[in-house]
């Protein structure tokens, strides 16, 4: 079966798009989304989304991850997805849908895009570490130089034998200014160093004020695929108007025959 493809990429973090709206696609077929996924013998992504009709959204949005697997928010993702609904017509500046932690928004500015993530309301922190889910499960932990950081080995470490066969992403980070923190993320799925993670840079921020690391609530993060922004307000202990900012690039389409 050829299958009609978008290829997309925020900051680096890049993602295979299938416009589902008849509802074709083999949802089950694990396999076939590893195959597409595969750097090596396929279209190469960290993730699959698909574009599917809503009732009274905008559209619902299914996020697999490179392994094939039905997988938790991706915030690079909805960006990206928020950007290919504009280019079908579905949406205009602004969209709305369903994701698997429930709904959002987002406005559209050319390749800009800004998402509304969940609230936040429990954070686990400690000296050096935090966890928080930020529609994923997300492990936050300051290093000296980030640049210089082993994060694959650690990462797949913490990931495994601190969360067990879950397991959660990982985020190491470094601060560089008042409101700027440098960050490299091992994601559980693609079980390696993506360029980029939209929730963990999210997670990283939130977690950064609440340490008092900032004071800032618009912060800067710097990945290895670019320039991430996250936006944030705290009432009563919970973080709200959680808004994760950066660029969504449409690379190409194709067929997968």
């Amino acid at each position: 079966m050829e299958i009609p493809f978008h290829k997309y990429q925020g900051t680096g973090n890049d993602f295979i798009i299938i416009d589902n709206r008849q509802m074709y696609f083999p949802k089950n077929d694990t396999n076939l989304v590893a195959s597409m996924c595969d750097r090596k013998f396929g279209i190469g992504a960290d993730g699959l989304l698909l574009l599917e009709n809503h009732d009274s959204a905008d559209f619902k949005m299914v996020y697999y991850n490179s392994d094939g697997n039905l997988s938790t928010m991706c915030g690079n993702g909805g960006r990206c997805i928020a950007h290919f609904s504009n280019y079908l017509g579905i949406s205009k500046e602004n969209a709305f849908f369903e994701a698997v932690d429930g709904m959002h928004e987002a406005s559209i500015l050319g390749n800009t895009v800004s998402l509304k993530m969940n609230n936040v309301t429990k954070i686990e922190t400690s000296e050096k570490v935090a966890f928080l889910n930020t529609g994923s499960p997300h492990h936050v932990q300051l290093v000296e130089d980030v640049t210089r950081y082993d994060v694959f080995s650690e990462g797949r470490k913490i990931r495994n034998d601190r969360y067990g066969k879950e397991g959660a992403n990982v985020n190491f980070v470094t601060q560089t200014d008042t409101d700027t923190f440098s960050v490299r993320t091992y994601e559980r799925g693609v079980e390696d160093e993506t360029l980029s993670c939209g929730t963990g840079v999210t997670a990283v921020a939130i977690a950064m004020f609440e340490t008092g690391k900032t004071t800032q609530q618009k912060v800067t993060l710097n990945t290895q695929g670019g320039v991430l922004q996250v936006s944030f307000s705290k009432e009563n202990g919970i973080y709200k108007e959680v808004f994760l900012e950066g660029p969504a690039i449409r690379v190409f389409k194709g067929t997968w025959a």
